[in-house]
């Protein structure tokens, strides 16, 4: 599991949830105010699985600036 913290284009926020919930592996999606503008739960099969949807879907949406990738350490 890990949490994605997105920075968005100026006034995407809402267009990028959308597409973000359409996301295989993204659980949960929130948009929050401070230095980011949104969080995505992302859960996968795999560690590999969860890196994918990360770099490879997440990450090239259009309207993502920029993103900080917190991975979860399991207890």
């Amino acid at each position: 599991m890990a949490f994605v913290l997105i920075n968005a284009d100026l006034g995407a926020e809402e267009d990028l949830v959308k597409e973000l919930r359409s996301i295989e592996n993204v659980k949960e999606v929130f948009v929050v105010y401070g230095v980011y503008d949104i969080v995505a739960k992302i859960e996968g099969p795999s560690m590999e699985k969860v890196k994918e949807t990360i770099t490879w879907k997440i990450r090239r949406l259009e309207k993502v600036r920029s993103t900080l990738t917190m991975i979860v350490v399991e207890s």
